[in-house]
């Protein structure tokens, strides 16, 4: 699986227009920030009643909205969800899908700081309000169309 850091997955994104970057956090950690110009299909929902719960229409809802030819980077919190995101776009098709290391927040370890610090962490564009169509109720309204 390639992988970049959040530098790399910024400086990729300005110079190619359409790379896309897959924010695959849930919608509440999507809404507290996210990299400029993300849009949101969550891996996993966060519920108060349920905990964490596998998103079963992920796959669907990406096939919906990604053409399978297209530059996917995919981002998390830590780079663990979006590695797993990354595992199941190739499984169905999806050719140029890279992971970035670190995710939003950094990956963390028990002691000490962040080996890998996050995009939040090394101050690039982030964004609190989704574009126009980026939200997550925007595009899994597609899938079921």
């Amino acid at each position: 699986m390639k992988e970049v850091s959040p530098q790399e997955a910024y400086e990729l994104m300005q110079s190619d227009p359409k790379i896309i970057y897959l924010d695959v956090r849930s919608i509440p950690e999507f809404e507290d920030g996210h990299p400029q110009g993300a849009i949101n299909i969550p891996l996993i929902h966060f519920t108060q009643e349920h905990g964490k719960t596998p998103n079963m229409d992920f796959p669907a809802v990406v096939e919906a909205n990604l053409p399978k030819d297209a530059k996917i980077i995919v981002g998390c919190k830590s780079g663990v969800r979006s590695a797993n995101a990354c595992e199941i776009m190739s499984q169905i098709g999806y050719q140029d899908v890279t992971n970035m290391r670190g995710g939003f927040s950094g990956a963390a370890e028990m002691f000490g700081p962040a080996p890998e610090p996050g995009w939040s962490m090394v101050n690039l564009p982030v964004a609190t309000k989704a574009a126009e169509g980026a939200d997550y109720e925007s595009l899994a309204a597609k899938a079921k169309k």
